[in-house]
């Protein structure tokens, strides 16, 4: 069953299972997702889970699935990023570990950045190597897309996860309440139409050309987000601007 386990994001920190394989004396794994708005630090608490799991000489594979920087990498905003694993639709994920244990290369553990992409299918993956086969999973990612529904992945998440953890940073909209949705902002408007997956950061790209929409994304509370109000900055589609 799902759990809300606050507590357990400190200790995923702090106590970092013992190096050893697992798979030969089993140990019981867990599948933990921590979820949050952009701009959480969702990828850097990623990166600083690997960092102390491999201080305590346990192995990990980082696996990732359509990062902000269009390269295999888990990247944060802060600047730090390391090499990952591409997820595509057609890899299964047990496969993956088990080539790299096939070589004789240890995998304890997996970081999953962006897991929000993850189809259904690959989220019952690493349940199953939770469960058959002792690997820890965490996995990091955003619950909604830019029309405020659930990501597949995400769903799928919430329902196989052993503990699901919101992530403590507070993410503000432009109004000051709390940051819970991710708009899409196309041409200055929020757009509540397209496909469900286009890589854009949450900074503005470059001056769009004729044939190219500048796009981007932006954290809204529900009010804003369901209003499509981007700020004074921005008037809200319709709305008269004074010169």
């Amino acid at each position: 069953m799902t759990t809300q386990d606050t507590g357990y994001a400190a200790s995923a920190l702090a106590a970092v299972p013992a190096a050893g394989d697992r798979r030969a004396m089993p140990m019981p794994a867990r599948l933990t997702y921590y979820y949050g708005p952009m701009q959480c630090g969702k990828s850097t608490l990623a990166l600083q889970i690997d960092h102390n799991h491999a201080r305590q000489g346990r192995h990990g594979l980082l696996l990732t699935r359509y990062d902000r920087s269009g390269a295999p990498r888990i990247s944060s905003r802060i600047g730090v990023g390391r090499q990952a694993v591409e997820v595509a639709d057609v890899t299964d994920v047990r496969e993956l570990v088990r080539g790299r244990w096939a070589v004789g290369q240890r995998v304890d553990y997996l970081i999953v950045d962006e897991a929000q992409f993850l189809t259904a299918a690959h989220v019952e993956q690493l349940a199953d190597l939770v469960d058959c086969s002792h690997v820890d999973v965490y996995a990091f990612g955003l619950v909604t897309d830019f029309r405020g529904r659930l990501f597949p992945g995400s769903q799928r998440l919430f329902e196989l996860a052993d503990a699901v953890i919101a992530i403590q940073v507070e993410v503000l909209c432009w109004c000051g309440r709390p940051g819970l949705l991710n708009a899409r902002v196309v041409d200055g408007r929020v757009t509540r139409e397209g496909d469900t997956v286009v890589v854009a950061d949450t900074a503005a790209a470059a001056a769009p050309s004729e044939d190219t929409a500048e796009v981007h994304y932006q954290v809204l509370c529900r009010h804003h987000h369901r209003t499509g109000d981007l700020g004074p900055h921005h008037p809200v589609p319709g709305q008269l601007t004074l010169d």
